[in-house]
């Protein structure tokens, strides 16, 4: 009888809830954040508390002026508040909702948009891979991934950027460097940044000239004489002059 007792005492102290008297809210009505849980939040109404969680891979964050208040973690600051609800994987989302990295982690330009378990593949732009502190694309010194393979940075005809610097005649860097394509005097290649290839082609009726790093009249590139000899079209174009 005296357990009884003592129980019922509890269950009236907690509220039948266990939960509402947890959390004293503020004198305003409103939306405020869990003590210890990052997506876990309390919606206050007329005092009597009420707990919230975001959906499953987002978190709560009390300085949105917007009712609804849950983002991606990597735009809010969690602080101390560092549990989470358990996650609800589904497919290669380990998470309901957010920006994941590729499962195979030797793949590091591309990742996953998860919303509501339902994800999109998503690939970076050539030379790039996928940070997860961030949710974007950043060069790779800046995400710092490890075992990642370069293949984002090899073009289907297997030109890479040289990791050999390239500089212009007054000695400055070149940033974007150009190099002359092997078997085709119309076709050249461009290194954005010295990393990201791409490949690129001059107008018909005129060559790459390695020496200027500029389209010039095939007259004026030794070996690109005759590039555009048996193409009627490009004979009927105006050359350039040296």
């Amino acid at each position: 009888m005296k357990l009884f007792v003592l129980a019922a005492v509890a269950i009236l102290a907690t509220g039948a809830s266990g939960q509402s008297q947890a959390y004293k809210c503020p004198a305003k009505d409103g939306q405020y954040e869990d003590s210890r849980q990052c997506d876990k939040y309390w919606e206050c109404v007329e005092g009597e508390a009420k707990p919230k969680l975001c959906p499953d891979g987002l978190v709560f964050d009390p300085l949105i002026r917007k009712r609804n208040k849950c983002d991606q973690p990597f735009n809010v600051e969690c602080g101390d508040r560092t549990e989470l609800q358990a996650p609800q994987p589904k497919g290669p989302c380990p998470r309901r909702n957010g920006f994941f990295a590729h499962e195979d982690l030797t793949v590091c330009n591309k990742f996953y948009n998860c919303i509501e378990g339902d994800y999109t593949e998503i690939t970076c732009t050539n030379g790039l891979h996928f940070d997860e502190y961030s949710g974007t694309c950043v060069w790779p010194d800046s995400a710092g991934r490890q075992g990642c393979k370069d293949n984002a940075n090899v073009l289907k005809d297997g030109f890479s950027c040289p990791k050999e610097t390239q500089k212009d005649a007054n000695g400055n860097l070149v940033v974007h460097p150009k190099f002359a394509h092997p078997t085709d005097c119309q076709r050249f290649y461009v290194c954005l940044n010295g990393v990201e290839p791409r490949d690129l082609g001059c107008q018909v009726g005129e060559v790459y000239n390695e020496e200027s790093q500029r389209c010039d009249a095939p007259e004026n590139v030794q070996g690109c004489e005759d590039w555009y000899k048996d193409d009627p079209a490009a004979a009927s174009k105006p050359t350039k002059k040296a």
